[in-house]
């Protein structure tokens, strides 16, 4: 028995001891310099007041040796508008922090920022002191002041005055932000408006809004996520949503990156010199309405870029109406479709006559073997016109209407790669290379109705189709 309790004792003391051991670590100040994941951390746009995403670089051992690091500290100190957590713990200042021999550490960046004017650049650096000398990571992003607009239980966020916004501060809206019956909303050049997940505008009946960008100085609207990742990708918002009877114009304007873009019942839209690109369903969906387009782009729509529904009356004049995507691959991704039905939210079919569809010195194309989708109902009015544009076309099963010796198709293009110069969204630069086969190709009074392209270069002689010259 008394051997026993002494193996057991024994057996005991040998496992404190084993464990002692084992903790027993000796930390040696760095003799090489530390290596880091990235010497720069570019923080997306951020708002007043609004913590950014969170941002990570890691540090490397490569010694042969565990190091006590003497110092981890943000320059600016507790002034910072950065925090940082060094391998788990929140601060601005660290002290005596251990890395294991070729082993790593994070530490992650975020700010919440107060902006000090329309917009400021805030920077800081990550220090690093150690025996082998100073090191640093740099911190640096775009602050911007910004207004907010928040819909709750008790503040259903409603415009009820003739209100304008410029682009002193960005506009951030959570939820649905409704411009109220025959009030008028003016968007100044510059303005920034970004829509929160699930967020969007409601445009009341009688109501109108105005969109006034201009050239290098467009009037932005898409999602609030400003990461790089999500220029190129849809639904991170609603929609823009024009009630009957309501109003829109629409001039050097970036609408982008939603489920739908413009969602417009029985109103009317004048749209010109302006992108809208990457959303889930349609870039543009109509329904018995009227929409004039000039010098539009459009690009990377799941359903298609243009959605016509229970007819309506329509004009596009040196549009360039692309439908490529990397992100939306099985979807139909038209350029166009236009039909005389449109099933409502009870699920009741509607019908309505399309007065007229003008397709004019344009360009639809897509990467699917049909650009175009006509859905005419027999015995419905069904009015088109395609005049010096291309198209790609498929047949009339899939396009609806038959291209060849066709009176409603003049002068146009088929299936001629129209050679972009990049089409994917992430670069979207719809111009068309030297010897594209849209080159001098439009007609010069129609060009004559829109003198300038989507740049302001004149194309009153040699129009080439589509929004550039």
């Amino acid at each position: 028995m008394k051997f026993k309790l002494l193996l057991a004792f024994s057996f005991w003391m040998l496992l404190v001891a084993v464990s002692c051991n084992k903790d027993d670590i000796t930390f040696d100040a760095p003799s090489q310099q530390l290596s880091f994941s990235k010497d720069t951390v570019f923080c997306d746009t951020v708002y007043h007041q609004v913590r950014s995403e969170t941002y990570v670089v890691k540090v490397y051992n490569n010694e042969d040796k565990d190091v006590l690091i003497p110092r981890i500290n943000l320059e600016k100190g507790s002034a910072s508008l950065y925090r940082i957590n060094v391998d788990g713990k929140p601060g601005f200042d660290f002290k005596d922090v251990p890395l294991r021999k070729k082993d790593s550490m994070y530490i992650f960046v975020e700010i919440a920022p107060e902006a000090t004017g329309p917009q400021a650049i805030a920077e800081d650096k990550i220090l690093f002191n150690s025996g082998a000398g100073q090191q640093h990571v740099t911190l640096f992003s775009v602050v911007q002041d910004a207004e907010f607009f928040i819909q709750t239980p008790t503040n259903p966020n409603l415009i009820t005055t003739h209100t304008i916004w410029n682009k002193n501060k960005a506009k951030i809206i959570y939820g649905d932000l409704t411009v109220n019956p025959n009030i008028t909303l003016d968007i100044q050049p510059g303005t920034k408006v970004y829509f929160h997940t699930n967020s969007g505008m409601k445009v009341s009946t009688g109501a109108t809004l105005n969109i006034n960008g201009a050239l290098n100085d467009e009037v932005i609207l898409r999602g609030d996520r400003n990461d790089l990742d999500h220029d190129t990708l849809p639904k991170n918002w609603n929609s823009i949503r024009m009630e009957a009877n309501s109003n829109l114009n629409m001039n050097f304007a970036r609408l982008f990156g939603g489920t739908r873009g413009l969602d417009m019942k029985q109103n009317t839209a004048n749209i010109s010199n302006s992108f809208i690109h990457t959303f889930f369903e349609y870039g543009i969906y109509a329904v018995g309405s009227t929409v004039t387009a000039k010098n539009l782009v459009m690009n990377n729509c799941g359903e298609s870029c243009i959605g016509i529904f229970r007819g309506g009356n329509h004009s596009y004049t040196h549009a360039t109406i692309a439908n490529y995507s990397r992100t939306m691959g099985s979807f139909n991704r038209n350029g166009i479709t236009a039909a005389n039905e449109w099933k409502n939210a009870a699920g009741t079919t509607e019908q309505g006559a399309l007065q007229r569809l003008d397709i004019k010195n344009s360009i639809v194309y897509s990467d699917r073997d049909n650009s175009v989708n006509f859905e005419q109902t027999p015995g419905q009015q069904f009015e088109f016109l395609i005049q010096n544009s291309l198209i790609k076309y498929s047949g009339v099963p899939e396009a609806g209407f038959p291209f060849d010796n066709n009176v409603r198709v003049v002068q146009s293009i088929k299936n001629e790669d129209p050679q972009f110069l990049n089409y994917f969204a992430a670069k979207m630069n719809l111009r068309v290379k030297t010897a594209s086969p849209a080159r001098g190709k439009g007609n010069l009074t129609v060009a004559g109705t829109v003198p300038l392209d989507i740049v302001n270069v004149s194309r009153t002689t040699n129009p080439t189709l589509g929004a550039y010259q």
